[in-house]
């Protein structure tokens, strides 16, 4: 179990994709610049295969914005998109309508 406390830390934000791009290292990574309010970031995510470049360009997701940077196949990632896994199939989560970016998830 988590606590409450616990999971208060996590800071959910709403992100632009503005980016993607193919990993040098990896075939089912891709390589993604977002933009959370004022700030740019870079996260490394397992979507290819599900999303295209174009699909996920321009898309609002949500993301956590104050996990630990990672280096994951040599390439830095500030973030995490949030997904849901069904069998085989992966959707990412996005807001039903359109908000700023940047704007806090409670």
């Amino acid at each position: 179990m988590v606590s409450f406390d616990d999971f208060k830390k996590i800071d959910l934000r709403i992100a632009r994709i503005t980016e993607v791009q193919e990993h040098p290292n990896a075939d089912r990574l891709y390589l993604i610049a977002i933009e959370i309010g004022d700030k740019q970031k870079q996260v490394v995510a397992g979507l290819k295969g599900h999303y295209s470049p174009e699909e996920l360009k321009g898309k609002e997701v949500v993301v956590v914005d104050n996990l630990e940077p990672a280096t994951i196949r040599g390439i830095k990632s500030e973030g995490m998109i949030l997904a849901a896994q069904g069998d085989e199939k992966i959707a990412i989560i996005v807001p039903e309508k359109e908000v700023k970016t940047g704007s806090l998830i409670k």
